[in-house]
């Protein structure tokens, strides 16, 4: 599967996605996935398509908080693979590694429990929306921390104006996408 958005044959997902206008701030057009989430077969279309875009064995999908979540445990059962959390710093009870990184306005920290991923475990980040990236490159840090083999990373949006998949893809990722949105 080509690395970019996976687009033309995915136009009936991109049409379940909702835009809202100005949220949270003006200017902001809010790509609102939960449309999408509420139609049955286009959940299940997306996640039938994201599995057939994955390469090769994997052994753990890791879902970025919260939404990411809900894409890991359905991608995880097709793939004969386990669900790996990553979560904001403090939500996960026991031992955790963390990693930061910056917001536009400071940082934020994301962890993950420190036995989730036997170092060498292939690993596929996933998360609803890829916007700047730096959740997404944290989360790849995190993971090869652990010792994780990570080379790709899908989500179902991507927002390729704010260079999150390049900024990945220069850290050596595969990176898919079902549907792209230009803008912010």
């Amino acid at each position: 599967m080509s690395d970019g958005a996976l687009q033309g044959s995915n136009d009936d997902l991109k049409a379940l996605i909702r835009t809202i206008p100005d949220f949270p701030k003006p200017g902001i057009m809010f790509r609102d996935i939960t449309t999408l989430l509420l139609d049955a077969r286009g959940f299940a279309q997306s996640v039938e398509r994201m599995a057939a875009a994955t390469i090769g064995k994997v052994d753990l999908v890791a879902g970025i908080e919260a939404r990411g979540f809900l894409f890991a445990a359905a991608l995880a059962l097709p793939l004969n693979a386990g669900v790996l959390l990553i979560r904001k710093d403090g939500k996960l009870p026991g031992a955790t590694i963390a990693e930061d990184y910056a917001l536009e306005y400071g940082t934020d920290r994301i962890a993950m429990h420190a036995d989730a991923c036997t170092p060498g475990a292939n690993v596929l980040l996933i998360d609803d929306l890829i916007a700047t990236g730096g959740t997404a490159r944290a989360a790849v840090r995190l993971l090869r921390k652990a010792g994780a083999v990570v080379t790709q990373a899908q989500f179902l949006v991507d927002l390729p104006d704010l260079g999150g998949a390049d900024a990945l893809r220069a850290e050596g990722l595969t990176v898919t996408s079902l549907v792209a949105f230009a803008g912010h």
